[in-house]
Protein backbone atom coordinates (compact mmCIF):
# COMPACT_ATOMS: atom_id res chain seq x y z
CA UNK A 1 0.00 0.00 0.00
CA UNK A 2 2.98 2.30 0.47
CA UNK A 3 4.41 1.53 -2.39
CA UNK A 4 1.73 2.22 -4.46
CA UNK A 5 1.11 5.56 -2.62
CA UNK A 6 4.74 6.40 -3.49
CA UNK A 7 3.70 6.67 -6.73
CA UNK A 8 -0.04 7.83 -7.08
CA UNK A 9 0.19 11.19 -4.86
CA UNK A 10 2.98 12.21 -7.05
CA UNK A 11 1.24 11.77 -10.33
CA UNK A 12 -2.00 13.32 -8.60
CA UNK A 13 -0.19 15.98 -7.61
CA UNK A 14 1.55 16.85 -10.69
CA UNK A 15 -2.14 16.67 -12.86
CA UNK A 16 -3.13 18.92 -10.40
CA UNK A 17 -0.79 21.10 -10.88
CA UNK A 18 -0.44 21.11 -14.78
CA UNK A 19 -4.00 21.35 -14.47
CA UNK A 20 -4.39 24.33 -12.83
CA UNK A 21 -1.42 25.90 -14.86
CA UNK A 22 -3.17 25.44 -18.08
CA UNK A 23 -6.52 26.84 -16.61
CA UNK A 24 -4.83 30.27 -15.84
CA UNK A 25 -2.89 30.07 -19.20
CA UNK A 26 -5.17 28.83 -21.80
CA UNK A 27 -3.65 30.23 -24.52
CA UNK A 28 -1.52 27.65 -24.53
CA UNK A 29 -3.30 25.11 -25.61
CA UNK A 30 -6.48 26.68 -27.10
CA UNK A 31 -7.03 29.59 -29.81
CA UNK A 32 -9.25 32.29 -28.19
CA UNK A 33 -12.27 32.46 -29.85
CA UNK A 34 -13.68 36.16 -31.62
CA UNK A 35 -17.19 36.30 -32.16
CA UNK A 36 -18.04 39.35 -34.17
CA UNK A 37 -19.61 40.83 -31.25
CA UNK A 38 -19.19 41.32 -27.74
CA UNK A 39 -22.04 42.60 -25.05
CA UNK A 40 -22.61 43.72 -21.93
CA UNK A 41 -26.07 44.69 -21.93
CA UNK A 42 -28.94 42.51 -23.29
CA UNK A 43 -32.18 42.50 -22.80
CA UNK A 44 -34.43 39.80 -21.95
CA UNK A 45 -37.95 39.11 -24.15
CA UNK A 46 -36.86 42.46 -25.41
CA UNK A 47 -36.83 43.95 -22.25
CA UNK A 48 -39.81 42.75 -21.01
CA UNK A 49 -40.18 44.65 -17.67
CA UNK A 50 -40.45 48.45 -19.54
CA UNK A 51 -43.01 47.56 -22.40
CA UNK A 52 -44.71 44.33 -23.27
CA UNK A 53 -42.48 41.62 -23.88
CA UNK A 54 -41.08 40.76 -27.28
CA UNK A 55 -42.75 43.28 -29.31
CA UNK A 56 -41.07 45.51 -31.88
CA UNK A 57 -42.08 49.19 -28.84
CA UNK A 58 -40.06 47.03 -26.66
CA UNK A 59 -36.95 45.96 -29.05
CA UNK A 60 -36.91 49.42 -30.11
CA UNK A 61 -36.92 50.92 -26.40
CA UNK A 62 -34.42 48.60 -25.44
CA UNK A 63 -31.78 49.45 -28.58
CA UNK A 64 -32.44 52.93 -27.94
CA UNK A 65 -31.49 52.30 -24.00
CA UNK A 66 -28.16 50.73 -25.48
CA UNK A 67 -28.55 47.52 -25.56
CA UNK A 68 -26.32 45.40 -27.33
CA UNK A 69 -28.07 41.99 -27.61
CA UNK A 70 -31.81 41.53 -28.04
CA UNK A 71 -32.73 37.62 -26.09
CA UNK A 72 -36.15 36.57 -27.62
CA UNK A 73 -37.94 32.86 -28.33
CA UNK A 74 -39.14 32.01 -31.68
CA UNK A 75 -41.80 29.84 -32.99
CA UNK A 76 -43.90 28.57 -35.91
CA UNK A 77 -47.36 29.80 -37.47
CA UNK A 78 -49.79 27.80 -39.22
CA UNK A 79 -49.11 29.17 -42.38
CA UNK A 80 -45.27 29.42 -42.03
CA UNK A 81 -44.26 32.74 -41.25
CA UNK A 82 -41.11 32.73 -37.91
CA UNK A 83 -42.96 35.16 -34.98
CA UNK A 84 -41.10 35.98 -31.42
CA UNK A 85 -43.53 34.82 -28.70
CA UNK A 86 -42.06 33.21 -25.17
CA UNK A 87 -44.90 30.82 -25.15
CA UNK A 88 -45.83 28.42 -27.98
CA UNK A 89 -49.41 28.18 -26.08
CA UNK A 90 -50.61 32.02 -25.55
CA UNK A 91 -52.78 32.10 -22.81
CA UNK A 92 -50.47 33.91 -20.51
CA UNK A 93 -49.92 36.31 -23.13
CA UNK A 94 -52.95 37.02 -24.35
CA UNK A 95 -55.67 35.38 -22.21
CA UNK A 96 -56.52 33.35 -25.46
CA UNK A 97 -55.55 29.11 -25.06
CA UNK A 98 -54.66 28.58 -28.32
CA UNK A 99 -51.55 27.61 -29.96
CA UNK A 100 -49.33 29.07 -32.23
CA UNK A 101 -48.54 26.55 -34.81
CA UNK A 102 -52.74 25.96 -34.66
CA UNK A 103 -52.92 29.97 -36.03
CA UNK A 104 -52.49 31.77 -39.35
CA UNK A 105 -50.42 34.71 -38.58
CA UNK A 106 -53.23 37.06 -38.97
CA UNK A 107 -55.69 35.52 -36.29
CA UNK A 108 -52.95 35.70 -33.73
CA UNK A 109 -54.67 37.75 -30.70
CA UNK A 110 -52.83 40.67 -28.98
CA UNK A 111 -51.01 40.41 -26.05
CA UNK A 112 -52.98 41.52 -22.88
CA UNK A 113 -53.27 45.25 -21.96
CA UNK A 114 -50.54 44.53 -18.71
CA UNK A 115 -48.25 41.77 -18.45
CA UNK A 116 -46.77 39.60 -15.70
CA UNK A 117 -43.08 40.71 -15.78
CA UNK A 118 -42.16 36.76 -15.11
CA UNK A 119 -38.98 37.49 -13.33
CA UNK A 120 -40.73 40.57 -10.93
CA UNK A 121 -42.72 38.76 -8.74
CA UNK A 122 -45.55 41.22 -8.65
CA UNK A 123 -44.86 43.82 -10.99
CA UNK A 124 -46.31 44.16 -14.46
CA UNK A 125 -45.38 45.77 -17.91
CA UNK A 126 -47.63 47.74 -20.61
CA UNK A 127 -47.35 49.58 -23.97
CA UNK A 128 -48.89 50.80 -26.48
CA UNK A 129 -47.59 47.96 -29.10
CA UNK A 130 -49.46 44.62 -28.41
CA UNK A 131 -48.61 42.57 -31.43
CA UNK A 132 -46.57 39.36 -32.01
CA UNK A 133 -43.97 40.52 -34.25
CA UNK A 134 -42.56 38.60 -36.91
CA UNK A 135 -38.80 37.70 -36.74
CA UNK A 136 -38.21 39.47 -39.51
CA UNK A 137 -39.23 42.66 -38.69
CA UNK A 138 -36.80 42.67 -36.44
CA UNK A 139 -34.04 42.13 -38.35
CA UNK A 140 -35.49 44.92 -40.81
CA UNK A 141 -35.37 47.23 -38.08
CA UNK A 142 -32.40 46.40 -35.66
CA UNK A 143 -29.78 45.35 -38.69
CA UNK A 144 -27.09 46.39 -36.18
CA UNK A 145 -27.98 44.58 -32.70
CA UNK A 146 -27.30 41.15 -31.61
CA UNK A 147 -30.04 38.89 -31.58
CA UNK A 148 -30.51 35.67 -29.11
CA UNK A 149 -32.76 33.31 -30.61
CA UNK A 150 -33.95 30.57 -28.50
CA UNK A 151 -35.68 27.74 -30.06
CA UNK A 152 -37.91 25.56 -27.25
CA UNK A 153 -39.21 22.95 -30.32
CA UNK A 154 -37.33 20.11 -32.40
CA UNK A 155 -38.92 21.35 -34.97
CA UNK A 156 -37.08 21.19 -38.17
CA UNK A 157 -39.19 22.98 -40.42
CA UNK A 158 -38.92 26.01 -38.07
CA UNK A 159 -35.24 25.92 -37.35
CA UNK A 160 -34.74 26.06 -41.41
CA UNK A 161 -36.82 29.26 -41.70
CA UNK A 162 -35.09 30.65 -38.95
CA UNK A 163 -31.46 29.39 -40.18
CA UNK A 164 -32.67 31.42 -44.21
CA UNK A 165 -33.92 34.53 -42.11
CA UNK A 166 -30.73 34.92 -40.96
CA UNK A 167 -28.84 34.18 -44.30
CA UNK A 168 -31.06 36.60 -46.06
CA UNK A 169 -30.18 39.73 -44.24
CA UNK A 170 -26.58 38.69 -43.88
CA UNK A 171 -26.67 38.26 -39.69
CA UNK A 172 -24.81 34.62 -39.34
CA UNK A 173 -22.13 36.95 -37.21
CA UNK A 174 -24.56 38.17 -35.05
CA UNK A 175 -27.13 35.76 -34.68
CA UNK A 176 -26.56 33.33 -31.68
CA UNK A 177 -28.51 29.81 -31.31
CA UNK A 178 -29.52 29.56 -27.93
CA UNK A 179 -31.09 26.30 -26.36
CA UNK A 180 -31.70 24.35 -23.48
CA UNK A 181 -32.23 21.09 -25.08
CA UNK A 182 -28.86 19.30 -26.51
CA UNK A 183 -30.95 17.41 -29.35
CA UNK A 184 -32.64 20.63 -30.10
CA UNK A 185 -28.90 22.38 -30.58
CA UNK A 186 -27.75 19.31 -32.79
CA UNK A 187 -30.57 20.37 -34.91
CA UNK A 188 -29.89 23.92 -35.19
CA UNK A 189 -25.96 23.61 -35.72
CA UNK A 190 -26.60 20.91 -38.14
CA UNK A 191 -28.99 23.58 -40.30
CA UNK A 192 -26.87 25.95 -40.21
CA UNK A 193 -23.03 25.76 -38.16
CA UNK A 194 -21.63 29.29 -39.09
CA UNK A 195 -24.20 30.91 -36.15
CA UNK A 196 -22.19 30.90 -32.97
CA UNK A 197 -24.22 28.94 -30.24
CA UNK A 198 -24.47 28.46 -26.09
CA UNK A 199 -24.16 25.57 -24.15
CA UNK A 200 -27.25 23.77 -23.72
CA UNK A 201 -27.98 22.23 -20.00
CA UNK A 202 -26.47 19.09 -20.49
CA UNK A 203 -23.31 20.52 -22.04
CA UNK A 204 -23.23 22.86 -19.08
CA UNK A 205 -23.62 20.39 -16.58
CA UNK A 206 -20.89 18.44 -18.68
CA UNK A 207 -18.50 21.47 -18.31
CA UNK A 208 -18.93 21.67 -14.59
CA UNK A 209 -17.76 18.53 -14.39
CA UNK A 210 -14.46 19.53 -16.61
CA UNK A 211 -14.11 22.11 -13.95
CA UNK A 212 -13.99 19.73 -10.98
CA UNK A 213 -11.90 16.89 -12.36
CA UNK A 214 -9.51 19.70 -13.56
CA UNK A 215 -9.97 18.22 -17.47
CA UNK A 216 -11.63 21.69 -18.82
CA UNK A 217 -7.39 23.15 -19.59
CA UNK A 218 -7.56 20.10 -21.75
CA UNK A 219 -10.73 20.33 -23.34
CA UNK A 220 -11.80 22.09 -26.80
CA UNK A 221 -15.61 23.92 -27.04
CA UNK A 222 -17.39 25.06 -29.80
CA UNK A 223 -19.81 27.51 -27.45
CA UNK A 224 -18.82 30.74 -27.73
CA UNK A 225 -21.61 31.61 -25.05
CA UNK A 226 -22.64 30.82 -21.35
CA UNK A 227 -25.18 31.97 -20.33
CA UNK A 228 -27.09 31.12 -17.00
CA UNK A 229 -29.25 31.76 -14.09
CA UNK A 230 -28.19 33.87 -10.79
CA UNK A 231 -28.94 31.69 -8.37
CA UNK A 232 -29.59 34.17 -6.10
CA UNK A 233 -32.56 35.79 -8.10
CA UNK A 234 -34.34 32.52 -7.39
CA UNK A 235 -37.08 32.22 -4.94
CA UNK A 236 -36.78 36.32 -4.53
CA UNK A 237 -37.39 37.93 -7.87
CA UNK A 238 -38.27 34.45 -9.90
CA UNK A 239 -40.11 32.10 -8.13
CA UNK A 240 -39.60 28.34 -10.02
CA UNK A 241 -42.28 25.99 -10.73
CA UNK A 242 -40.37 22.91 -9.76
CA UNK A 243 -40.92 22.62 -6.14
CA UNK A 244 -36.98 21.59 -5.29
CA UNK A 245 -36.04 24.63 -6.97
CA UNK A 246 -37.77 25.78 -4.12
CA UNK A 247 -35.47 24.60 -1.38
CA UNK A 248 -33.05 27.36 0.06
CA UNK A 249 -30.21 24.14 0.41
CA UNK A 250 -30.66 23.21 -3.21
CA UNK A 251 -30.41 26.91 -4.47
CA UNK A 252 -26.77 27.25 -1.83
CA UNK A 253 -25.89 24.34 -3.52
CA UNK A 254 -26.17 25.07 -6.83
CA UNK A 255 -24.85 28.96 -6.11
CA UNK A 256 -21.61 27.41 -4.56
CA UNK A 257 -20.79 24.97 -7.51
CA UNK A 258 -21.63 27.47 -10.79
CA UNK A 259 -20.95 31.19 -9.54
CA UNK A 260 -16.77 30.08 -10.17
CA UNK A 261 -14.40 32.57 -10.50
CA UNK A 262 -11.66 30.39 -11.21
CA UNK A 263 -13.85 28.79 -14.04
CA UNK A 264 -16.17 31.92 -15.63
CA UNK A 265 -11.64 33.75 -15.97
CA UNK A 266 -10.86 30.39 -17.59
CA UNK A 267 -13.64 30.43 -20.11
CA UNK A 268 -13.29 34.55 -20.52
CA UNK A 269 -9.73 34.09 -21.30
CA UNK A 270 -10.66 31.36 -24.34
CA UNK A 271 -13.28 34.14 -25.76
CA UNK A 272 -16.26 32.67 -24.18
CA UNK A 273 -18.73 35.18 -23.30
CA UNK A 274 -20.50 34.87 -19.92
CA UNK A 275 -24.08 35.95 -19.91
CA UNK A 276 -25.80 35.52 -16.08
CA UNK A 277 -29.76 36.59 -15.90
CA UNK A 278 -32.33 37.27 -15.29
CA UNK A 279 -31.43 40.74 -13.58
CA UNK A 280 -33.99 43.39 -12.32
CA UNK A 281 -32.18 45.10 -9.40
CA UNK A 282 -28.83 46.75 -8.89
CA UNK A 283 -27.72 44.15 -6.22
CA UNK A 284 -28.13 41.68 -8.45
CA UNK A 285 -26.18 43.43 -11.34
CA UNK A 286 -23.35 43.89 -9.45
CA UNK A 287 -23.48 40.50 -8.08
CA UNK A 288 -23.08 39.04 -11.67
CA UNK A 289 -20.37 41.59 -12.75
CA UNK A 290 -18.67 41.07 -9.83
CA UNK A 291 -18.76 36.95 -10.12
CA UNK A 292 -16.94 37.49 -13.64
CA UNK A 293 -20.08 38.06 -15.81
CA UNK A 294 -19.16 39.60 -18.88
CA UNK A 295 -22.54 40.57 -19.58
CA UNK A 296 -26.24 40.97 -17.81
CA UNK A 297 -29.41 40.00 -18.81
CA UNK A 298 -32.55 41.71 -17.61
CA UNK A 299 -36.21 42.75 -18.38
CA UNK A 300 -35.26 46.65 -17.77
CA UNK A 301 -32.78 47.69 -20.02
CA UNK A 302 -32.88 51.40 -18.40
CA UNK A 303 -32.23 50.18 -15.40
CA UNK A 304 -29.00 47.92 -16.91
CA UNK A 305 -27.76 51.26 -19.02
CA UNK A 306 -27.90 53.90 -15.90
CA UNK A 307 -25.77 50.88 -13.99
CA UNK A 308 -23.20 50.97 -16.61
CA UNK A 309 -22.91 54.32 -17.08
CA UNK A 310 -22.89 55.22 -13.45
CA UNK A 311 -20.30 52.30 -12.76
CA UNK A 312 -18.20 53.35 -15.86
CA UNK A 313 -17.75 56.79 -14.15
CA UNK A 314 -16.82 55.47 -11.03
CA UNK A 315 -13.84 53.63 -12.79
Amino acid sequence: MASYLYYLLPAVGGYALTSLYFLKNPHILHKKKQTAFSCTHISHRGGGGERIENTIEAFTHAVEEGTEMLELDCHLTKDGHVVVSHDENLLRQTGQDVNVSSLKLEDLPPYKETLEVTFKTGHVSTGSDRNIALLEDVFCKFPQTAVNIEVKENNSLLIEKISDLVKKYNREATSVWASVDSTIMKNCLKTNSSMPYMFTVKRGLKLLLLYYTGLLPFVPLGESFLQFYLPQIINREYIPDMWIMRSRLVIFLIERLTMRKGMFKHLRDRGIQIHLFVCNNEEDINTAFAVGATGVMTDYPSLLSNYIKTHTQDT
